[in-house]
């Protein structure tokens, strides 16, 4: 079942703008994410998803518009929201010589939590990484360094998360380790906004998904919601539902798309050759 905005969003963006130069990066963007749910924001390289990030984490200031997470405004009370926020950027910021539960025991200490230990044994074992925690993070798959950097950013218990296009770089199967990861983040009650250019990704995680494109948000709802955008096609009385892809495209146009390219056919917003069939989400 989809998650719809409630009337107390965990993240409210407003007609946010932001220009370097002449070159507009976000052009009145304006989305709710509900609690407890995840946020999609879909787009090509350059829709102006990291800058959007970057502002709802404080680490950048808004030309124009609000933007509130967790109740509290980003340019007015931003010590607020780094209380209630954790970031993930686009690459694993682990440290290669520690262990991977030292690592952990580093942040909960940075933290100051009690019993650093046990917060480490617990995210271990959360993530699937026990078997691993005495093993320096350097020899860690990408997977497995990816979902020891979201364990690392789930201490001290954020209400949201912010990950910015988790799955950049990883092979089929890392990625859905981390996609596991982020599903059980969500479980457990963690607010997630997630950028992605995988297709499928949004498909698989997302409980609303925002269209982003040169700035502005063409489109945004449920998986549903979108689809219903395209009439199904008909072959032979077989009725097949449009892809997240197929309205993808349809809305910004194969010229919007052309600076990244097919991931392994598996439904990474591309140019050129298209992912066959829609995908299933893995949340309902």
């Amino acid at each position: 079942m989809s998650i719809a905005p409630a009337a107390d969003p965990a993240i409210r963006v407003q007609g946010l703008r932001k220009a370097y130069g002449e070159l507009g990066v976000l052009r009145g963007v304006g989305f709710e994410v509900a609690r407890g749910s995840i946020f999609a924001l879909l787009g090509s390289n350059g829709a102006g998803k990291t800058t959007a990030v970057r502002i709802l984490s404080t680490l950048l200031r808004a030309d124009s518009g609000t933007a509130s997470v967790n109740g509290f405004d980003v340019a007015t009370r931003p010590g607020r929201v780094r209380e209630s926020i954790s970031l993930t950027g686009q690459f694993a910021a682990v440290d290669g010589i520690l262990t991977g539960r030292e690592n952990l025991v580093l942040v909960a200490r940075l933290r100051h939590l009690r019993n650093p230990g046990r917060v480490a044994d617990e995210l271990l074992a959360r993530f699937s990484l026990d078997g691993a925690g005495g093993r320096k993070a350097s020899t860690y798959s990408g997977g497995m360094r990816r979902r020891l950097d979201i364990a690392m950013s789930l201490i001290g218990n954020p209400s949201i998360v912010f990950l910015d296009e988790p799955t950049t770089g990883l092979d089929p199967q890392a990625r859905i380790e981390v996609w596991r990861s982020v599903q059980e983040m969500a479980r457990g009650g963690t607010t997630v906004l997630l950028t992605t250019q995988h297709l499928q990704e949004a498909e698989e995680l997302a409980d609303r998904i925002a269209i982003l494109h040169r700035g502005r948000i063409l489109v945004e709802g449920t998986l549903e919601d979108l689809r219903r955008l395209l009439p199904p096609a008909r072959v032979e009385h077989v009725e097949k539902q449009p892809s997240l892809e197929d309205v993808f495209l349809a809305l910004v146009g194969e010229d919007g798309v052309d600076e990244v390219g097919v991931d392994d056919g598996a439904g990474e917003v591309g140019g050129g050759e298209r992912a066959a069939g829609s995908g299933t989400r893995g949340r309902r």
